[in-house]
């Protein structure tokens, strides 16, 4: 059974969306919307799918699923409007930056039984995935201490900013699903601090753009997070897990895995320059894995309620800037 999509958005995450649809034997992008002609027009040229409206797509037969890839303050209504439509959905994070309108748009996910996948990309590297694999084999025992470093080479344009949400919301709540999937628990405490250290325009339109968060497990469990808008040696990406019977991680990684020893020492080439290249594989798993739900009658993972999670961890971490105290996830509507 081949699964027929449409393509909400075809700006570059858009891009990166059709891309892993065309490589997957198991699925065919029919059609695709977006405000910009041009922008639509060349997803249409490039994989022959109709360029629609939103109104044409939802009232579609032959659409079984849509891609939500369309600027964040769209999102829930586009779910919504989906769902109702009878369509599987599939939506980059976060599914909006309000939790109590993304809990009314989860109920109305769940009145209209459809099924919604968020777009936690990372939990589909090859490599993280080995990661918690190896938690699930207990080769290093029972799981104690997270760290997940994830620096950008450099800060979205302004324009962006403005409506991103801010640091937490927008770059960290990647971060925040990757602890929920490594630790095994749920988080409890949330305690954070940030700084404007690399570019004061960015505090200028009230965001962060170097933030650090330690969270903790009601057994104890904790997981400490770095992340930078800044790392003028490419993008990086590392995850360590530290359990009772040892420690596994994941390394950055590299368009091309060489090292060169001479006598000026030991080189290596330079990291992936950003997430469209670092995290392809992961892109072509997750629609993959969406396919599968959609065919199989399975369960989504990430859910609607991983997004929800992930938010409240990013309100929480703000909550603790503000007050200069670690805040209960309890406190901000979770668990």
């Amino acid at each position: 059974m081949t699964i027929k999509f449409a393509l909400l958005g075809a700006g570059r995450i858009g891009k990166v969306h059709a891309q892993a649809i065309n490589t997957s034997t198991d699925a065919e992008l029919v059609a695709v919307s977006d405000p910009i002609p041009a922008a639509a027009k060349a997803i249409s040229a490039s994989y022959a799918c109709a360029v629609q409206t939103i109104d044409e797509i939802a009232e579609a037969d032959d659409v079984d699923a849509v891609v939500i890839c369309t600027p964040t303050n769209t999102h829930a209504d586009l779910i919504e409007q989906f769902a109702r439509a009878g369509k599987a959905v599939f939506c980059e994070k976060p599914i909006d930056l309000s939790i109590s309108r993304v809990r009314t748009c989860l109920k109305t996910v769940e009145e209209n039984n459809s099924k919604l996948m968020v777009g936690f990309n990372r939990r589909f590297d090859p490599h993280f995935v080995a990661v918690r694999q190896a938690i699930d084999e207990g080769r290093i025992g029972n799981v104690e201490m997270v760290q997940i470093i994830s620096r950008d080479p450099g800060a979205p344009p302004a324009d962006y900013i403005k409506v991103s949400g801010g640091i937490f919301r927008d770059m960290t709540i990647h971060d925040f699903d990757m602890a929920r999937f490594l630790l095994g628990e749920e988080i409890e405490t949330v305690s954070a601090t940030a700084s404007v250290l690399t570019d004061p325009a960015i505090g200028e339109l009230g965001d962060f753009d170097s933030a650090s968060v330690i969270m903790t497990t009601k057994t104890g469990r904790h997981c400490s997070i770095s992340n930078s808008r800044r790392a003028t040696y490419g993008y990086d990406q590392r995850i360590e897990v530290h359990g009772s019977l040892g420690a596994v991680s994941a390394e950055n990684q590299r368009p091309v895995s060489i090292e060169i020893a001479n006598a000026d020492g030991f080189t290596r080439p330079p990291l992936h320059d950003f997430f469209m290249t670092r995290y392809l594989e992961a892109y072509a798993a997750e629609i993959a894995a969406f396919v599968s739900v959609v065919r199989d009658d399975k369960s989504p993972a990430p859910s609607g309620k991983d997004g929800l999670m992930s938010l409240l961890l990013a309100e929480a971490a703000l909550k603790s800037i503000e007050t200069g105290c670690a805040v209960s996830v309890a406190e901000i509507g979770g668990l």
